[in-house]
Formats: structure tokens, C-alpha cells, sequence
């Protein structure tokens, strides 16, 4: 009898910790299908196509015009992180921009944000090659690498060091996000 007792308290605590496990996974589940998305796109290359080469490291290395739709109302700031995950040391971050002012729907091709007064508050954050600014595409030779450009709208202005790496820019982030969207592109050596 307390083998019986002790086998239905047993499944009565894996069930009720079960049922409290899946309830926070379907809350969780339901926030992520809420999230708007934010359509990203470029002037200089279709989703999926090839990047020019004029915004890589084998040429002028200028940053890559983008533009993004509307962002959802209680937008504060944006964010924008372009990676690269086919990196042969695992992904590599090449552009880490946040506090973008919220009325900034494009960034131009070779922006200067620290140079531009209509950027005002928004920073580069550090890239993988160590600086504070765009770096292009630079794989070694062979197979083509994907480079996605991720945008973020914000519900707050990101308080972290203006030298902020990806990693902080997506902590700081973390409960944030009001919509995100990405646009991916290939460059190959």
C-alpha cells in the first residue's frame, strides 16, 4: 500500500509539474506568434542573392543601404546586428548598430553614424574585427557564406557601454522586442 501511495504522489508531482512546464512553454509559444515582423530589404540585392562586391573587404567596404517597414507603436529605438553563422570559428559579427532613433527607417549606403546628426544617440557597437563600425563580407575561399542583416524595434533605448559587442546588444535586448524581420545575403571567394 505505501508502494501505491508513494507511485501516485510520484506521477501526481510529474504531472502537475508537467502541466506548470507547458503552460510557461504555450505563454512563451503565444508571445513569439504576437511579435510583428519588420520587413527589411536593400536596394543592392535581392533576399537569398549575392552581395556586391563593393560591400565587401575586396573592395570600397562601405555599408550595405538598407530600409525597414513601420515598426509597431511603443517602438523607442531599433537595433541592428548583421552576422555571418557559416564562419569558420563560428559566426561572425560584422556590424552591431543600436539606439537607432525610431523615425529612421533607412540607413544609407557607406552611413556614417557618427557622422550623421540625424543618427543622433544611436552607436556602433564592436564587430568581430574589433572596431566600431561596418565590416563587410570576408570569407576565406570556397563555398559561399550567408550574411543576414537583422533588425530589431525596441520598446526602450539600450543602456550598455557604446562599445557593446552582439552578445550585449541581445542581452540588453532580452524582453524587448517588439517586431524583428532579417534579409539574408551570400558572398563567395
Amino acid at each position: 500500500m505505501k508502494i501505491t501511495l508513494l507511485s501516485m504522489l510520484i506521477v501526481f508531482i510529474v504531472t502537475m509539474t508537467m502541466t506548470a512546464f507547458c503552460q510557461q512553454e504555450n505563454k512563451t509559444i503565444i508571445e513569439e506568434l504576437k511579435m510583428q515582423t519588420i520587413d527589411i530589404k536593400t536596394s543592392a540585392f535581392s533576399e537569398g542573392e549575392t552581395i556586391p562586391v563593393k560591400y565587401t573587404c575586396d573592395s570600397l567596404d562601405v555599408s550595405v543601404p538598407l530600409s525597414w517597414s513601420a515598426p509597431p507603436e511603443g517602438t523607442v529605438s531599433f537595433a541592428l546586428i548583421c552576422d555571418d553563422p557559416d564562419a569558420p570559428m563560428g559566426t561572425w559579427v560584422h556590424w552591431v548598430l543600436f539606439n537607432i532613433p525610431p523615425g529612421i527607417k533607412e540607413l544609407p549606403e557607406g552611413v556614417s553614424i557618427a557622422k550623421d546628426s540625424s543618427f543622433a544617440g544611436a552607436v556602433e557597437g564592436k564587430n568581430d574585427f574589433g572596431k566600431t563600425k561596418y565590416g563587410g563580407p570576408c570569407p576565406p575561399q570556397g563555398l559561399a557564406h550567408r550574411y543576414y542583416f537583422k533588425i530589431y524595434a525596441l520598446d526602450k533605448t539600450l543602456d550598455i557601454d557604446k562599445k557593446a559587442d552582439k552578445a550585449d546588444v541581445e542581452k540588453a535586448m532580452e524582453g524587448h522586442i517588439l517586431a524583428q524581420g532579417q534579409l539574408m545575403g551570400k558572398y563567395k571567394r
